[in-house]
Parts: C-alpha cells; sequence; structure tokens
C-alpha cells in the first residue's frame, strides 16, 4: 500500500509518543518500515492510513513507560538498526516494561508496570532515587548507538523513539551552566556522561531549531557538537524543552582560556579545531544524501566547547541558517541582528563571511594566553579598551562598521612563526570588505601547515 508522503510520519513507531507540534517536520520522511513491501507485520497505534499495522524486518514491540506519573502505553515495529541497538527490548525497574516479539501481530497485548511503581517519571527524581536505572544499557554506549543508527539510515541522528527513550532515562547530577535560553546541565545516561541544555516552553522555537539543525545529514563531525536527543517533558503545569549532548567536562573555549594559558602547540591545535569545524559547517555536500551549507551566525569563545583532548567542538547552532542551492533560498529561523547594515541577507555568502570575520575574534583571545618565553597576557574580551563591558549592539557598530577598527595584535607576536601566521590571518578575517575574506577552509589549511602531526591533530 502507498501512503501518501503527507500522512507517513503518522506510521512510525518512535512518533507513538504525542510530541508538540513543531516536532512534526522533524518525523517527515522518516518512515522507513511503513511501506515495505513484505516482513513481519504488528500493530501500530498512529498508523490509522494502514489500519493500524506496519511491516518490520526486525520485530513488534509493545511497552508501557511511566511518563508524567501515568502509564503510557506504546505499540509499533521496530526495525532491525533499531533492534540491533538494544535499545527497545529490555526493561528497566520501576520506570519500563518492554516485549519484543517475532510472530504476526504478537504486540496486540495489554502491558502494564506492577502495582504501586507509579510514581515519578525517573527525570523527575534526584540521582539517589533509582540507582539501578538501566534501560538499554547492556553493553550500548552511546558511541556505539549513533555510529550504528546513522550508518545504517540517512546519517541525520537517532529516530525520534530512541531519543525519547534516551532522554527519559537520563539522571541530572548538577547545573554547570545558563545562557538566554536557560540552564545546561551535566546529566548520566547508563553511567556515560550527557550534556542537557534545557529551555523553557517560551523558547520552543529556539530549541526547535537547534534540534532541527543538529540533525541535518552528514552534520555530525568531530569538531562539531555530537548531538544525542531532544525531547519534551510536560507535567501540566510547566514543560521542559530538552537538548541532550556530549558532554565535555572542560566548559567553553572562554572558561578554558580563563583559567589558564596555552602552549604554541596547544594554541594551534585549539585554532585547528575550531577552522576544522567552521569549514565542515560552511561546507555543501552535494548528493541524494548530501549535506547543505550552514552558517553559524553566534560563532565565539562561550559557544565552543573544549574537549578532552584539548580540541574544540563547535556549539550553540539555535541562530544557524541553511542554504538551499538548488532553489537558491536561505533558511533564516529568525531575523538576524546585523553589525553593518550594508551586509546583503539575501546573500549566503554574507552569513558565511561574517562567521570568518568572527572566527578572527576567537582566534585573538586564544592567541593573547598563548605563553611564549614565560610571557603572556590576561584574557580580556575583543574591543575590551574601545567599548564599555557590557555594549549595546550600537557601541559595536560605531567601533566596527564606522570607525572601522580592530583588535591590535601586539607586536611581540612577532617572534614567534605560530603567532606571526595566526595574526596575519586574523587581519585576512577582519577585511572591511567580506568578500575580501579567506573562507574556512583556506584557514584551516593555513593552520595545518604549523602543525607537527601527533601534536596538532584536528
Amino acid at each position: 500500500m502507498t501512503i501518501p508522503n503527507d500522512q507517513r510520519w503518522k506510521c512510525s513507531g518512535y512518533s507513538a509518543f504525542p510530541p508538540i507540534r513543531p516536532l512534526r517536520s522533524l518525523q517527515l520522511a522518516r518512515c522507513p518500515r511503513c511501506a515495505l513491501p513484505a516482513g513481519l507485520q504488528c500493530v501500530c497505534q498512529l498508523c490509522e492510513h494502514t489500519n493500524f499495522t506496519c511491516q518490520t524486518e526486525g520485530a513488534c514491540w509493545a511497552s508501557v513507560m511511566l511518563t508524567n506519573g501515568r502509564e503510557e502505553v506504546v505499540k509499533s515495529c521496530v526495525s532491525l538498526p533499531e533492534l540491533h541497538a538494544q535499545v527497545f527490548c529490555h526493561s528497566s525497574k520501576n520506570v519500563t516494561r518492554t516485549e519484543c516479539c517475532y510472530t504476526d501481530f504478537c504486540n496486540n497485548i495489554t502491558l502494564h508496570l506492577p502495582l504501586g511503581e507509579c510514581r515519578e517519571p525517573a527525570w523527575a527524581q534526584p540521582a539517589w532515587a533509582h540507582p539501578d536505572l538501566g534501560w538499554g544499557c547492556l553493553g550500548t554506549t552511546l558511541k556505539d548507538l549513533i555510529s550504528d543508527m546513522t550508518t545504517s539510515g540517512s546519517g541525520s541522528g537517532l529516530p525520534l523513539l530512541v531519543q525519547r527513550t534516551i532522554a527519559r532515562t537520563i539522571v541530572l547530577q548538577e547545573i554547570v551552566g545558563k545562557g538566554r535560553f536557560g540552564e545546561v546541565w551535566h546529566g548520566k545516561w547508563c553511567g556515560e556522561d550527557v550534556a542537557v541544555k534545557i529551555f523553557s516552553s517560551r523558547d520552543e522555537r529556539s530549541w526547535f531549531r537547534e534540534a532541527e539543525i543538529y540533525q541535518t545529514v552528514m552534520l555530525r563531525h568531530e569538531n562539531i557538537l555530537g548531538f544525542i536527543a531532544a525531547d519534551n517533558k510536560d507535567n501540566g503545569t510547566w514543560t521542559q524543552l530538552w537538548l541532550v549532548s556530549e558532554y565535555h567536562e572542560q566548559g567553553s573555549l572562554f572558561d578554558y582560556l580563563n583559567r589558564g594559558t596555552v602552549t604554541v602547540e596547544g594554541m594551534v591545535r585549539l585554532a585547528l579545531s575550531v577552522a576544522s569545524g567552521l569549514a565542515h559547517l560552511h561546507m555543501e555536500i552535494v548528493g541524494t544524501q548530501g549535506k547543505p551549507a550552514i552558517a553559524h551566525r553566534d560563532l565565539k569563545s562561550k559557544n565552543i566547547l573544549v574537549k578532552r583532548n584539548e580540541t574544540c567542538a563547535i556549539a550553540d547552532l539555535g541562530l544557524a541558517v541553511k542554504h538551499d542551492s538548488v532553489l537558491n533560498t536561505i533558511d533564516i529561523p529568525q531575523n538576524p541582528r546585523i553589525l553593518d547594515d550594508a551586509m546583503n541577507t539575501n546573500i549566503f555568502e554574507s552569513f558565511k563571511r561574517a562567521d570568518i570575520y568572527s572566527l578572527g575574534l576567537v582566534y585573538w583571545e586564544i592567541a593573547r594566553r598563548c605563553s611564549v618565553g614565560g610571557i603572556t597576557e590576561e584574557y580580556q574580551l575583543p574591543y575590551y579598551d574601545l567599548v564599555p563591558s557590557d555594549p549595546s549592539i550600537e557601541d559595536m557598530r560605531r567601533v566596527v562598521c564606522e570607525q572601522k577598527l580592530r583588535p591590535s595584535i601586539p607586536n611581540q607576536w612577532q617572534s614567534c612563526e605560530a603567532l606571526r601566521v595566526l595574526g596575519r590571518l586574523m587581519r585576512e578575517c577582519w577585511r572591511a570588505s567580506g568578500a575580501a575574506r579567506l573562507t574556512a577552509l583556506r584557514v584551516k589549511k593555513t593552520i595545518s601547515q604549523l602543525c607537527v602531526p601527533e601534536d596538532c591533530k584536528a
């Protein structure tokens, strides 16, 4: 049976948890099991256009999960990749009861949690309340799970049911940061560290946009923050919007540079990794499973994380814009704040060139903290000596666009080749004419020539 494209999302097992409305666009074109020509037949609650059935090469699935203090039953198909990921077919004490079976319509059963176990959901409890929590943890790591699911599918991230399964079994540990959107928490999933960015309901659009960008086909890269899951949690009085990602204990590049200095090799390693991530973001990959070019629009040291190996991962993609090269259209989620009124927002290259300008500022912050001969400078934000400590956009426009000033490059940087090259790159990134600025790929290639391979691999 052929299902209309606009209805296929309803057949997906992982859409059985009713999401808030914007999630539907994430579900489009993600129904690999709905129109299979043959296979195991299962009950599927939301597949009304196929008589509430689905077909799969994997297993039939029935589960009851404690959500907001009440039982939530799901019946659907599980594909082979999902079955191999070992997430669906294991229960966890007090939180879920799950069964997978392998004969036609064998999931046409009613499951209940044991009496007396209907309490607060796991994500609302403190860590000590359920030390035995372990649904889907049997030998499965997040790295393996993401690798298996992305290589077997579209490469655009985990199916939504897997995402929600992971999010519902995360135990929050402590808050590690706050921003304009809400809070960032350190959490645990099956003993593994994760970061949970929690948006308030009024920031639903930002949450949805960031989740959408992170799930762009072929976006995953070692120098872009690894996205894991998105979920919404509603207890009737408030709604939390979760975005789950890899956790990097060293925090942001801003924090890292404030805490201490870096060696010349460390400076090059940080600079190269940021350029590598930005080059991948900016790059268009042509093909059926291709990747659009993406501009970040908010690149700064507070939105870049430092990994354990002292390289960087670009984060905070909520303001990013995507370019459709076929239609030559730019997907802009909200009106951008533009310093230079001459910038043409109808041309995608303008956004990439703005990122390059920001990249030069990040490099300036890193270079100031580089220790050469025991000499270093205190951490400062760019333009610290030209604008107030909390500058307005008018302050920045006057200094950057009208007076065309740039951060000063100290004379002592000329004594070190790496600092000299980085200083030259900064000037190229800050040119008043955006068209004259370097590309991220050119910056990456220039910095890579400074590297000793074993020291500066990004």
